[in-house]
């Protein structure tokens, strides 16, 4: 059977635009994992009445409701309530978790008293499968009515996140004796339109296994999908898909089931024992940042200069002043020689050298916002990207932090650069 969820977000800070819907995301990149179809998300504020015509509303259009937020000790967390009255359940006091709440307060909380009303958080539907949580007092929990699956998860978003994947992916694993499995497929250096208008009658024609794509910052991620009775007979059946896919992009895939460019590079750099330093002007350390945020990084990142300033450039790095009155400090040849200048000063194998103008305004050199150079110093060669970029401040930082790392995955696989 195909299940078709809806999410509802209960919460007025939700509404006001004081905190983003990050568990939404959270659940819908889960249920997309499990094959469950995701049409429709609502927020609705802590408002009894609107939340139940918003149950109602999806009762009837969806298999699966998952609600987030609403279940903590104060007065305005009434999901459980709401709900359990939609659906003709009695709440039920439980002392096994009452107790977990009091064990939460004496022996992590230490400094904070354990007001009464925290036992609310106690009351559960009637018959309901019970979600842990790890993370804060307030559990989770699930129940079937009619057909129906209802899931209710707690608001904040760490809480969220730890019962979605302990508790609730599994509870909704088990509604089908069919396996999910998927192929997540990472292109770097064609937009989402391109890849779709390559892929689009082919994704039109598949049943299963399905492919989708999905836009990220700078990248695009194909999921491939397939449902069998094994994870094996499902891999089988994506086979053929992945390697036609893999035929038609070639180079551009940067890795699959690859978590990020960042940690594909890190990957590389140890597979060929050789080392890594950067020099940064218009990215602000975003490229240090993204590689050292690959655990064991350290082994092959010696380390990154942020010279934002002209001076910072001449001093810190030693790029000569003459070649900046005359090129300018946005221009190939001054990020070639930040990229020869770092790989010397830290001793490392590969340098990189970035310089451009994030925007949103230009700067005395009249270049368009948007325009960065970002080279790679390997040895006696150097290589070179002019980019122009017309995004946002944000996005041209990480799409030149993006750039910097496929020149780095393309050197280091033999690919050009």
């Amino acid at each position: 059977m195909a299940y078709t969820a809806e999410i509802i977000g209960v919460g007025t800070e939700l509404l006001l635009g004081n905190i983003a819907n990050t568990d939404a995301q959270d659940v819908s990149r889960a249920l997309s994992e499990l094959g469950i179809n995701v049409y429709f998300h609502t927020v609705v504020g802590d408002n009894p009445d609107r939340l139940k015509q918003a149950v109602d509303i999806a009762r009837s259009r969806a298999d699966i409701i998952i609600t987030t937020g609403g279940l903590g000790p104060t007065c305005d967390d009434l999901t459980k309530q709401t709900l359990a009255e939609a659906f003709g359940k009695k709440l039920i006091f439980n002392e096994d978790v009452a107790e977990k709440i009091r064990d939460f307060f004496s022996n992590r909380l230490h400094n904070m008293q354990m007001t009464e009303n925290n036992l609310q958080q106690a009351y559960l539907p009637e018959g309901c499968v019970i979600f842990d949580n790890g993370v804060g007092t307030a559990p989770g929990c699930a129940f079937e009515v009619d057909g129906k699956h209802v899931l209710m998860l707690p608001g904040p978003p760490t809480e969220c996140r730890a019962m979605l994947e302990n508790c609730a992916v599994p509870y909704l694993r088990k509604l089908s004796d069919e396996k999910i499995h998927s192929h997540n497929i990472h292109i770097f250096g064609l937009g989402e339109s391109a890849v779709e208008a390559q892929l689009a009658d082919m994704m039109n024609a598949m049943e299963n296994p399905t492919l989708a794509p999905y836009a990220k910052d700078s990248e695009v991620l194909l999921r491939l999908t397939a449902k069998a009775a094994t994870k094996e007979a499902a891999d089988e059946m994506m086979a053929p898909v992945l390697k036609k896919i893999e035929g038609m992009f070639g180079d551009v895939i940067y890795g699959i089931d690859t978590d990020s460019l960042e940690n594909t590079v890190i990957g590389l750099l140890k597979q060929r024992r050789l080392t890594l330093a950067v020099a940064e002007s218009c990215t602000g350390g975003l490229l240090a940042k993204r590689l050292t945020d690959i655990p064991g990084a350290s082994q092959v990142f010696y380390g990154g200069a942020v010279t934002y300033s002209t001076r910072s450039k001449t001093s810190v790095l030693g790029v000569d002043e003459a070649l900046i009155r005359e090129r300018g400090v946005v221009s190939r040849e001054v990020a070639e020689a930040m990229a020869t200048a770092v790989r010397m000063k830290f001793g490392a194998d590969l340098g990189v050298g970035i310089t451009g103008i994030a925007g949103p305004d230009s700067d005395e050199s009249g270049l368009e916002p948007g325009t960065v150079f970002v080279a790679l110093a390997a040895g006696d060669s150097i290589f070179c990207r002019s980019l122009h970029l017309l995004f946002d401040r944000g996005r041209v930082r990480t799409a030149a932090s993006s750039h910097a790392l496929d020149m780095l995955r393309r050197h280091l696989t033999g690919k050009p650069v």
